[in-house]
């Protein structure tokens, strides 16, 4: 299981000058692969969770307590710094985004997200007033023993105003949040808009701007600081078994056979 020392070590890489790219892993096998290719931290990803149960993401379909076991799986696993993607703090209230929080610091999660969702797609973010107060629980819950990032959903919902969103995100930085979050931004203007805003504290980034992916090179130049994948990596794999599965049922049975062999898997886990 991580410790309190994951999390000094996920806070120095925030620190750290160039940024770092942060894969989300959803069980043993991705994990392990993805330590060993290089990668110093993860995350977890609440979608790859849901839908390799047959359950839908970001609707309170998987509990706490599962989501926060799938962090602590693969901190067990990698012995690297987790950070936990625990959607919108498994509640409305501020005391559940609170609970969230020890929860995931009892598990040695080094950090986690707090989203301004709400899990109605009637109306599918928090108003701002109740968001902030959700992501000041949260912080205060947090004090200095996990990473907490503040998230806003704004474009994933389709609600494509960056001034809201740096307003939320500038609000969540001076309640307490230690790194800034909003999937989908547009460009690199408007990543650059949010890193200013909330300068001097770092920016996470969703592979790069909506309009199309970008050298990580690029985004650590505008000054931001860490990049997650989100389901990206679980979608990814989901491509190649369609792939391997199209090529089956047309006849190419060895199709199947391209793979990561199982020994090399196994080697990279606990006897």
């Amino acid at each position: 299981m991580a410790t309190s020392n994951a999390y000094e070590k996920f806070r120095e890489l925030h620190e750290r000058p160039g940024g770092f790219i942060m894969p989300n892993a959803w069980d043993g096998a991705s994990a392990v692969l993805l330590k060993r290719a290089g990668f110093e931290a993860l995350g977890t990803s609440s979608l790859a969770i849901a839908f390799a149960l047959g359950r839908q993401d970001g609707v309170h379909a998987i509990s706490r307590a599962d989501a926060v076991a799938n962090g602590t799986l693969l901190a067990h696993l990698t012995g690297l710094p987790v950070n936990g993607d625990l959607e919108d703090g498994f509640g409305p209230a501020p005391e559940d985004c609170a609970e969230t929080v020890r929860a995931s610091i009892a598990a040695g999660l080094a950090g986690l997200g707090i989203e301004d969702t709400t899990a109605d797609p009637a109306h599918p973010i928090h108003d701002f007033d109740h968001a902030v107060a959700r992501v000041k629980a949260a912080a205060q819950a947090a004090h200095g023993k996990i990473l907490l990032t503040g998230r806003t959903d704004n474009f994933l919902h389709g609600r494509r105003d960056l001034d809201d969103t740096i307003r939320r995100l500038v609000a969540f930085a001076e309640v307490g949040a230690d790194v800034l979050y909003a999937p989908l931004l547009p460009d690199m203007d408007a990543i650059r808009a949010v890193v200013r805003a909330v300068a001097p504290k770092p920016v996470n980034v969703l592979i790069g701007p909506a309009s199309g992916a970008v050298p990580f090179a690029e985004l650590a130049a505008a000054g931001v600081r860490r990049v997650s994948l989100g389901g990206a990596l679980y979608r990814r794999a989901m491509s190649g078994l369609l792939e391997a599965a199209e090529a089956m049922l047309a006849g190419n049975l060895g199709a199947a056979a391209r793979a990561v062999p199982g020994k090399e898997i196994s080697a990279l886990l606990p006897p």
